[in-house]
């Protein structure tokens, strides 16, 4: 049998730590970045996993490295800086980006890695932590389809979808479009779900009708879960990220360039969230949010606008 590929993991949060422990389940060793969050560290650790001090240091003992951060400053820092990725990447090396970020910075991280004799694969993700601890995210993919047929039996520990985009940069502007209708259609969902409420609209009528229709999505069937249920874990994504992530693709359509007026507004709507002191709450707090300014009360437990 064939020894399995050695792996680096940079970024063990929300959701880099689901991947990372499936990745481990499925017998590969790896080494994790050292953090300030300790706890999902310390659980790999726990299970298997080594340390390393520095992205340097990761590298050199790693045939396979993830980067799982916030954003392009993030991904950048962590391949540039004076300890970083590029100083201990060894030549055939294999990068994999999951972060979400912009295409025209992860053409400049490719062309960084490829110049060390090592590929670069952009490889975002879509689902939520939940589906992160099951092994059962969606990847989309930019680069070569030799590199990816070659780390596929790595990607069947933490995945079920895969879907080849294009060249590099093309996974990572695919997440940007499927951030912008999944984000936007939160935003969108928010606002009428208080103006209903606010028009003494049941939610359970709400929810019924609109479940019935055109109108129906995955993200509605989301927010009524959380709203008439009280289930959070469904949704757990930040705020300030979602902010994040409209901004990307608000800069990735004026860079094109293509109109974004609504998501300019979507945009908006993020920022004030934040700007309230919201940020790092997750995405359904826009209800009790919107609530609030409206003056509207929601008729689910945990979603009062006096809460």
């Amino acid at each position: 049998m064939a020894e399995k590929e050695r792996i680096g993991f940079i970024g063990v949060g929300l959701m880099g730590h689901g991947v990372a422990k499936n990745i481990l389940q499925a017998g590969y060793p790896i080494t994790v970045l050292a953090h300030r969050n300790r706890a999902p560290v310390d659980d790999l650790i726990a299970h298997g996993a080594s340390e390393a001090g520095s992205a340097a240091a990761l590298a050199s003992s790693s045939d396979v490295v993830f980067l799982c951060v916030t954003g392009s400053p993030q991904v950048e820092d962590v391949v540039f800086r004076d300890d970083g990725l590029l100083k201990g990447l060894k030549p055939q090396s294999i990068v994999l980006d999951l972060s979400t970020a912009v295409p025209a910075s992860t053409l400049k991280v490719a062309e960084a890695v490829d110049a060390q004799g090592s590929h670069y694969l952009d490889m975002p993700m879509t689902r939520t932590p939940k589906e992160a601890e099951e092994g059962k995210l969606a990847l989309m993919v930019g680069g070569s389809k030799e590199i990816l047929e070659k780390v596929q039996p790595i990607l069947n520990s933490f995945s079920d979808t895969v879907v080849h985009c294009g060249d590099v940069g093309a996974g990572h502007t695919v997440k940007l479009v499927n951030n912008f209708l999944a984000l936007g259609n939160a935003a969108l969902i928010c606002e009428a779900i208080v103006t209903a409420a606010k028009a003494g609209v049941g939610m359970e009528a709400l929810r019924d009708v609109v479940c019935s229709g055109g109108a129906d999505s995955v993200m509605f069937r989301r927010f009524m879960t959380i709203l008439l249920e009280g289930d959070e874990s469904i949704f757990r994504f930040a705020l300030q990220n979602a902010q994040k992530d409209i901004r990307y693709y608000t800069d990735m359509a004026r860079s094109l360039p293509s109109t974004a007026f609504i998501a300019e507004s979507i945009h908006q709507t993020y920022i004030m969230a934040s700007n309230l002191g919201y940020g790092s709450e997750y995405v359904p707090r826009l209800m009790r949010i919107l609530a609030d300014i409206n003056d509207a009360e929601l008729d689910a437990a945990g979603t009062e606008a006096s809460s």
